[in-house]
């Protein structure tokens, strides 16, 4: 099962790798298909599969009862294998968990990472498009179509953002979702508290809590939790949330300006490291923790890394303009090791 955001490569990829197969190709964004695979019994699966021994099914989450249809399939055809995509986890997660425990691999794909994207172009001119980047993000239909980004990403905002997440989410209430996640894009980098975004919002602290949930399970948004140990002044339960993609997050707020006119050239600079940075730890199995750090004298690490128990503290600093050290409260209690990330070494921490 590859389950990630829509539109970035995943029914491709699937295709890839089954191209030389005889395969049964479901798709679940027909209608059609999604009658016919909405529970069916074993003999009406037989009929549908044939003598295939690959059937691959896309969009998953999509078809009512898929958990149970996959069942079946896992249960009594032995010889097949089967394929899944899903572009929002709750749904397919929620389905599958029970029916499948044990029995499927379950990987996320996520937009083009700067890696992939270097290798592909050359270090040269992934050098040139950094700002782009930062500010247009790494969705592949962006990268592949120079001078229609703001409408490819209006374009996956508008069909997957509020479309699909309000159907599969079942959300009554279209224009707080759109508050919500505009005032998140706003806070890129800060602190996120539960109590101030309901009264930006205007709805209880649970319902924004669901819809975030929400907003996670859809691969939208991620969470950074806080780090702490047992220092008295350390912030214990706040978060960070950052957006899977600059581009999607800049088109929430409607702003594509030049990254030198902006006032939170900061805020992209951390959201692009610390979403490459998670690519790059689910993709190569680090088992990294990662979180941030702060204490109620203000004192703070943007980002923390917890592996092997080992602790290691960075900061992000576009222009940094004097040299930049780690509060010495963290670096001695943590015995941790300090990094600053800048444009001149930026690589080597979203390439592990």
């Amino acid at each position: 099962m590859i389950v990630g955001p829509r539109q970035v490569g995943k029914t491709t990829l699937i295709k890839h790798e089954l191209e030389n197969q005889d395969v049964a190709f479901f798709d679940g964004d027909d209608p059609t298909v999604r009658t016919l695979l909405d529970t069916p019994n074993t003999e009406k699966l037989r009929s549908l599969i044939g003598n295939k021994k690959v059937v691959f099914i896309d969009e998953a989450q999509r078809i009512h009862g898929i958990g149970i249809t996959l069942k079946i399939i896992t249960d009594q055809f032995k010889d097949v294998q089967l394929w899944i995509s899903g572009s929002s986890s709750f749904t397919l997660s929620h389905e599958l968990n029970e029916p499948l425990t044990g029995r499927k691999w379950q990987y996320e794909m996520y937009p083009i990472t700067w890696e992939e994207f270097q290798n592909h172009v050359g270090y040269l001119k992934a050098e040139q498009s950094l700002e782009n980047r930062l500010i247009y993000g790494f969705y592949p239909d962006v990268l592949n179509n120079p001078g229609e980004e703001k409408e490819i990403l209006k374009n996956l905002v508008n069909s997957y953002l509020y479309r699909d997440i309000l159907s599969f989410a079942e959300i009554r209430k279209p224009e707080v979702l759109e508050k919500l996640v505009q005032a998140l894009a706003l806070q890129i980098g800060s602190e996120v508290n539960n109590n101030e975004l309901s009264q930006i919002v205007g709805v209880d602290k649970n319902t924004i809590q669901r819809y975030i949930n929400i907003l996670e399970k859809g691969f939208v948004i991620f969470k950074l939790p806080s780090y702490s140990s047992n220092i008295r002044n350390e912030i214990k339960k706040n978060k960070k949330i950052y957006f899977y993609d600059n581009g999607i997050r800049n088109m929430i707020i409607g702003n594509f300006n030049d990254i030198n006119l902006r006032q939170d050239k900061g805020g992209l600079w951390e959201n692009f490291l610390i979403s490459e940075r998670k690519k790059q730890n689910e993709y190569k199995m680090t088992l990294a923790k990662s979180y941030f750090w702060r204490t109620t004298q203000q004192q703070e690490v943007d980002y923390v890394e917890e592996i092997n128990q080992n602790i290691f503290g960075y900061e992000f600093k576009w222009n940094p303009r004097k040299k930049v050290k780690l509060p010495k409260t963290f670096v001695e209690k943590y015995s941790a090791e300090e990094k600053l990330i800048k444009k001149e070494n930026f690589r080597d921490f979203v390439i592990i």
